[in-house]
């Protein structure tokens, strides 16, 4: 490839989305400065080095990177089409996470497929809230606005790379507290209970590596301790075993009361998570919560 400040990249001019948005933060990361330019001129297109969501080609090698050619370019295994963000990310995606293929394929299915989708009208079983696309669309000025195209991506692309970097960083810090979970897991005293020395994230583990374990403990930034109930499954608002109904929406004194627990401090009304000051208080709630029906 050519160095990078001699690099050309193009993408199409005008209203624009999602997918060419983020590919554009995603190249940023392999290409510290390329010159940009945003045409559907056929000239210009075949001289760039790389084109992404305009041309009608996908050759990775060539650095072509559309999906509205007949045929599109491909989907995954879940049937999810890939639009031009997936294609760049399956070329760069690893290079991008600092070669680590396991947060490459995290952001993949967090982030890229999702964009993916929603670009290609694949969206069944997509999140129909609003979207990073629909907000990334909010970008583009409105017919009121006398406002450059050119300067609303921008602006866009900005964007974009942060969140891509916020992405990255949640893979990695999920990827990396694996081993921590796991080693709790093992060491539990009690597989019903898993102890954590400093909050990890750990619902995906803790569903891949325990059946048994129903309530999480874990210290709280402010030094206090709480319990979370397991979910049923990653993404579920339902527990494998709630707390104790008498402990909704309680606090302090009111809560003391119920538990006889001189320190509790709350317990959500939703009985997925509760507090308490002490180590030796919030077990005492975990056990309690074990033996409630």
């Amino acid at each position: 490839m050519t160095q990078s400040k001699n690099v050309t990249i193009v993408t199409h001019n005008g209203n624009f989305h999602a997918d060419d948005v983020f590919s554009i933060a995603a190249l940023q990361h392999i290409f510290p400065s390329f010159k940009l330019i945003r045409t559907r001129d056929t000239a210009i297109i075949n001289t760039a080095d790389i084109v992404i969501d305009v041309g009608g080609e996908y050759t990775p090698d060539k650095g072509r990177f559309d999906h509205h050619q007949r045929g599109g370019a491909g989907k995954r295994d879940n049937g999810i089409p890939y639009s031009s963000f997936g294609l760049i990310w399956q070329k760069y995606g690893i290079a991008i996470c600092n070669g680590n293929e396991e947060v490459a394929h995290a952001v993949d299915t967090d982030l890229v497929s999702c964009i993916d989708a929603i670009d290609c009208g694949h969206v069944e079983g997509i999140y129909q809230g609003i979207s990073l696309s629909q907000t990334i669309s909010m970008f583009n000025p409105t017919w009121e606005e006398d406002t450059d195209y050119d300067t609303c991506f921008n602006e866009a692309v900005n964007f974009a790379g942060r969140i891509l970097k916020r992405f990255i960083a949640r893979a990695e810090g999920g990827i990396n507290a694996k081993s921590i979970v796991i080693d709790a897991i093992k060491n539990a005293k009690d597989p019903r209970i898993i102890v954590l020395d400093k909050y990890t994230p750990w619902k995906t583990t803790v569903h891949e590596f325990s059946e048994q374990a129903l309530f999480i403990i874990y210290p709280s930034q402010s030094g206090q301790w709480r319990i979370q109930a397991v979910p049923i499954e990653p993404g579920s608002f339902d527990d494998k075993k709630s707390l104790p109904h008498t402990w909704a929406g309680l606090s302090d004194k009111a809560l003391q009361d119920v538990t006889g627990i001189s320190d509790a401090m709350f317990c959500h009304n939703g009985l997925f998570m509760a507090g308490a000051q002490s180590f030796e208080s919030i077990m005492k709630m975990a056990k309690i919560a074990l033996q409630t029906d």
